[in-house]
């Protein structure tokens, strides 16, 4: 892997500069930094489950599982672990090399913390990464879940500081990059991006980047999603964003982050493979895989392994575990559920 210096120190009118370039300049320069410090042709896949869906209490206005909107969702209660390790078995079956659990919540409640620092142990005993996004994070909740050995905490910044208000008023955005400090003394990797396509201007996706590459260590992975408008949210009638305008959030993304992975997050579905495969191209290198990512659509997995034959691009290969590792694992799940004395409580209703 190349060691392109990195910078810390990005100003808004240069980020600007690198969105105004013509589109070529822009792609020439972005893949050729990408090519330094990745294989071009290979792509890191990750996994997505909701292990608690829907009656979340705040107000991100382009969220289907806020309580706040009328959006049809079910809401879900946490899911039992044996559950859980079958979806995790299933997506590295697939090709997954990661797995990321997510819950609707603020932030995760004490009593939940037992249940889901046994996920991670018995997801990342099975050879796969980890992941998880849960809302805001103390620095003790940090600690408990990078000791059950969490390798990665999502908690997206979502847009610039200045548009952050117009999207959220339940959460600042220090409480976010609070959350973020603490995962990092933690100790575990950062999965930290934002959304576009929410009415933004192009200096609000210039002030994202910026907030996200001049953090003292750049994101591990920087997801950089399109606005799934869904019927119900505030944000369901907002024009649609111009694809190249995307393409050039993920070429200055790879320019200004050269070592992290970014991630073609949620919006794929609506994609066409020649975007997607312009996005590849600008430094995208890392995919959510499977038909659903927490409550919204995503592409089918044989579609994906399709276009990336069409593209000539491979998956990366993770940890293999033996059939004596995973057969341990689901027996100690099992193990784990006789002893409850109780159903997993209703954490929606909280």
């Amino acid at each position: 892997m190349s060691q392109i210096p990195l910078r810390h120190d990005w100003q808004r009118d240069e980020i600007e500069s690198l969105f105004a370039l013509p589109m070529n300049d822009l792609l020439f320069k972005a893949h050729s930094i990408h090519r330094q410090v990745y294989d071009p042709n290979e792509v890191q896949i990750s996994r997505l489950l909701s292990i608690k869906t829907g009656a979340c209490p705040e107000d991100c206005k382009y969220c289907p599982q806020s309580a706040r909107y009328d959006t049809g969702l079910e809401k879900e209660r946490l899911i039992e672990i044996d559950k859980v390790l079958t979806e995790a078995r299933a997506a590295k079956a697939a090709g997954a090399s990661r797995f990321c659990m997510g819950a609707a919540w603020r932030n995760p409640h004490e009593r939940d913390m037992p249940y889901l620092k046994d996920m991670v142990a018995e997801v990342k005993a099975m050879g796969m990464e980890t992941c998880m996004t849960l809302g805001m994070l103390s620095p003790s909740q940090a600690e408990e879940l990078a000791g059950a050995g969490l390798d990665y905490y999502n908690h997206n910044l979502d847009t610039s500081p200045e548009y952050y208000g117009d999207i959220i008023t339940t959460r600042t955005y220090q409480d976010r990059l609070d959350t973020l400090s603490n995962v990092r003394a933690a100790g575990m990797k950062v999965c930290s991006g934002g959304i576009v396509g929410m009415g933004e201007q192009a200096s609000d996706r210039a002030g994202l980047l910026q907030q996200l590459a001049n953090m003292e260590q750049h994101p591990d992975s920087v997801p950089i999603n399109m606005l799934v408008k869904v019927a119900g949210t505030p944000f369901e009638n907002l024009d649609d964003l111009d694809p190249l305008e995307f393409v050039r959030t993920i070429a200055v993304a790879r320019i200004m982050m050269p070592h992290s992975r970014v991630r073609l997050s949620a919006g794929r579905e609506s994609m066409s493979d020649e975007l997607q495969a312009m996005c590849f191209f600008a430094g995208a290198n890392s995919i959510f895989y499977g038909c659903k990512l927490l409550t919204t659509s995503n592409p089918e997995e044989n579609d994906d392994m399709a276009l990336f034959k069409r593209l000539g691009l491979h998956p990366e290969q993770g940890k293999a575990a033996t059939i004596e590792e995973e057969k341990a694992v689901f027996a100690k799940a099992e193990a784990i559920k006789a002893k409850q004395t109780q159903p997993f409580y209703d954490a929606a209703a909280l």
